[in-house]
């Protein structure tokens, strides 16, 4: 696995950690929800590619199919 997807899932994090604080800040607690439930979702296709991935392998390495 490479450390460059876990830099990116934790700057993702942050960003959006920053963003929810400045936008419940600003009075915009809606906005703020959503952008956190989207960033998320991203991060969440982001970790399904990788459980796919290590599904395969072991499919592979066991030779089930």
């Amino acid at each position: 696995m490479n450390i460059d997807l876990i830099f990116r899932i934790a700057s993702i994090g942050i960003l959006l950690g920053v963003l929810h604080t400045v936008l419940v800040k600003a009075g915009k607690e809606e906005f703020a929800y959503i952008t956190t439930l989207v960033g998320v979702v991203i991060v969440f296709g982001m970790v399904i590619g990788l459980i796919s991935r290590l599904f395969d392998d072991i499919k592979n390495l066991f030779q089930l199919y």
